[in-house]
């Protein structure tokens, strides 16, 4: 008896997370995709409902905004294109009933507020019942971020584990990344990225209105991932400077970065380069349903006006003059979200480059894209956004000038150089997937070496077509070197022929051994000058002075071969080169008769001896404890003094813990052993690091990829 009332309102989050494949994204709140039905449980107190005489409309706000919907009793299927909230006869009972709500395909992402309002005869009350995040549907064919093929979903939005692709186009290294979808306050810190943008505080309802459309979405988030015009994520840096936050290599997921800012009420997170801007970026639009991948691009060039050709100058000697501000990096990392663009023609939907790392501004904010791969491909560079500048990282022509008081005086195109490969991880496997024919036109790839188009185990030992004018790291400045595994601008000697190239897999601790060869085509002996050298490429804008050179005489003659063998030992190195190092070799041959030059470069990574890891027992679940073993064997064939080793892992352990040993000798093991416990479920990385406690430099780094099953 009474009134006819509200009593409680069931979400149903269980049910309705697994259904919306939500699940693990909020503990607290209700998380659904749009066009897609969800449901609520009603409990009413008082009398039983009469549908004769009682009303029950559902309320939608999202700020301003809101959207009556009166609750139906019905059996039909819902319009995809309205908001509607429906009964079905057989969930209608006397004191409670299950509504189905259906928002919009082309619904705002964001926060709603959801309130019932039941009138009857008598009167009308107001009812605040709580919240639900509504995300974007690549599961729902008239989404724009639609995606036919499970496979891909389950790679490109619900994996929260990735590999992104460094080093060189020669020597390719992959760095695990945690995207960290499903770590608490990481949903919470996406959904606050799009209430403090600009275009939010600027206009709030045409904000909402424009976040139904995955091209919008991609313009503001791509803006807010970095700090540069906003409150945004990230503050970059490309120094050795890194005292006052976090050097961009130690990070290992987004969940860590997203929570800082978070916590912080939105200052910078010190600090980031170009695949820790990609795979935050990567995460938040994970987290929103827009399907995204991180994608590597090797030698990558930065055109900065915009006329798609990378200008370099040279002396007559060979020294790379300051006089353009175009560089070619070693590799650069951004996205690529999948959508249909609404603004374009079909043939440019699917994926777009977006790309985070501040470098050059787009109509007055520092962001690139969304820019359809197919347009980079087509050459279509009307298509917004950012196309030339797209093109030209990937596809552009590196013309050096030689110069001599003020006067060009040589010239050399290359069309190779750039963008020799693009890349991503492959669909569930921890294998590399090359793109580079996704953005390359028909007639570069087939003026390319084929070699160089596909990835293979011959990248390992190809001629060193690297622009030595980039740190292993990523988006770096050219260095004041000729840096092409092409001699001499266009210079080369068709009587002789020059290459070098390391002996084996360069790794820390050991000789790198390098191999110069060198032919003589000519009918005549030759003495030649051999100069050698080895630099380290850091963050600044010019290589490092060499930490070790050669130089001697060599005879060689008529129409032979020779081939010279060199070995720099690690006590050169020793205080020098680190995990993430990037050294560039080269070798300069100087005919003592005709003052003839000729350069040979290689840029490689270092390598490094292995951490294990070992968990004991079966999975790992959450908040149950796991003893983990971490070992390193010398296998070098000197000691190792002041070894440190230490190990981390976000959301599975608190703080860094080590083991130190003051002399670690051949064939001797330093070992820690770690208790782990895992608060939320989903991929964690436990990464374990050796260092020297005289001077710090990581000797070695592992990864252990750890899968926390929920109980």
């Amino acid at each position: 008896s009474g009134n006819f009332r509200l009593r409680i309102v069931n979400f149903e989050m269980k049910e309705n997370h697994i259904s919306h494949e939500t699940q693990g994204l909020s503990e607290t709140q209700l998380v659904v995709r749009r066009g897609k039905p969800f449901k609520l449980t009603l409990l009413f107190g008082g009398r039983a409902w009469n549908p004769h005489t009682d009303r029950v409309v559902l309320l939608v706000r999202l700020g301003n905004l809101a959207r009556n919907i009166p609750v139906l009793f019905s059996d039909q299927c819902s319009n995809l294109h309205k908001w509607s909230a429906k009964v079905y006869s057989r969930e209608r009972h006397a004191h409670s009933v299950i509504v189905h709500i259906c928002s919009p395909v082309l619904s705002a992402v964001g926060v709603y507020e959801l309130l019932v309002q039941i009138e009857t005869l008598w009167d009308k009350r107001i009812y605040s019942v709580g919240a639900f995040a509504l995300l974007c549907n690549p599961w729902l064919r008239y989404d724009p971020v639609y995606m036919p093929q499970e496979a891909q979903i389950e790679e490109y939005v619900k994996s929260d584990f990735g590999l992104v692709y460094c080093g060189t186009s020669a020597n390719v290294q992959s760095r695990p990344w945690s995207f960290g979808q499903y770590e608490p306050g990481v949903l919470e810190a996406c959904l606050m990225l799009l209430q403090i943008s600009p275009q939010h505080l600027h206009d709030r309802d045409g904000d909402y209105i424009s976040r139904a459309d995955p091209v919008y979405l991609s313009l503001v988030i791509c803006a807010m991932v970095n700090c540069n015009d906003d409150l945004g994520i990230l503050l970059g840096r490309w120094t050795n400077e890194y005292h006052d936050g976090v050097k961009p290599t130690d990070w290992t997921g987004s969940a860590d970065i997203l929570r800082l800012w978070l916590l912080s009420k939105f200052k910078p997170v010190r600090y980031g380069q170009c695949w820790v801007f990609a795979s935050v970026l990567c995460t938040v639009m994970r987290v929103l349903g827009i399907p995204s991948r991180v994608v590597t691009v090797f030698n990558a060039a930065h055109d900065t006006d915009a006329n798609t050709t990378i200008e370099e100058y040279y002396t007559t000697t060979g020294e790379k003059l300051n006089l353009s501000k175009d560089s070619i990096w070693n590799f650069h990392v951004w996205v690529e979200c999948w959508m249909k663009r609404s603004d374009l023609s079909p043939e440019f939907d699917g994926w777009q480059v977006v790309d985070p790392t501040p470098q050059e501004k787009s109509e007055g904010i520092f962001r690139c894209g969304p820019c359809p791969v197919a347009a980079i491909q087509q050459n279509c560079f009307r298509v917004p956004y950012d196309t030339p500048f797209l093109y030209a990282s990937v596809d552009g022509d590196v013309r050096r000038l030689i110069m001599h008081n003020g006067l060009v005086v040589g010239e050399k195109v290359d069309s190779e150089t750039v963008g020799q490969l693009i890349c991503t991880k492959s669909i569930g496997q921890n294998s590399l997937d090359d793109l580079t024919n996704t953005y390359k036109g028909l007639k570069k790839l087939q003026r390319q070496n084929p070699r160089c188009v596909q990835y293979s185990a011959q990248r390992m030992v190809c001629r060193a077509t690297s622009m030595l004018s980039a740190d292993v790291r990523g988006e770096h400045r050219p260095s004041n070197s000729l840096s092409s595994a092409e001699n001499y601008m266009g210079q080369m000697s068709p009587s002789l022929e020059v290459s070098l190239t390391t002996e084996g897999l360069p790794i820390l601790g050991k000789s790198i051994r390098l191999c110069v060869k060198v032919t003589n085509r000519s009918n005549k002996a030759r003495t030649l000058r051999e100069n050698v050298s080895a630099q380290l490429k850091e963050y600044n804008s010019n290589p490092e002075k060499s930490f070790w050179k050669a130089q001697k005489e060599v005879h060689i003659q008529a129409n032979k071969d020779l081939t010279l063998h060199h070995n720099i030992p690690y006590s050169d190195y020793e205080s020098i080169l680190a995990v993430d190092s990037v050294v560039n070799a080269a070798v300069v041959m100087q005919d003592s008769m005709t003052n003839e030059s000729i350069l040979s470069a290689q840029e490689f990574c270092m390598s490094c001896l292995p951490i294990t890891l070992e968990i004991e027992g079966d999975s790992v679940q959450i908040k149950k404890e796991k003893t983990v073993h971490v070992t390193f064997t010398n296998q070098l064939d000197r000691p190792l003094s002041g070894a440190v080793l230490s190990v981390e892992g976000s959301g599975l352990l608190y703080g860094k813990q080590e083991a130190r040993v003051g002399l670690l000798q051949p064939g001797k093991k330093i070992e820690k052993k770690v208790s782990i416990k895992a608060a939320s479920h989903g991929t964690k990385l436990l990464v374990a690091t050796l260092s020297h406690s005289n001077n710090s430099i990581t000797v070695s780094r592992s990864y252990h990829k750890v899968t926390v099953k929920a109980t």
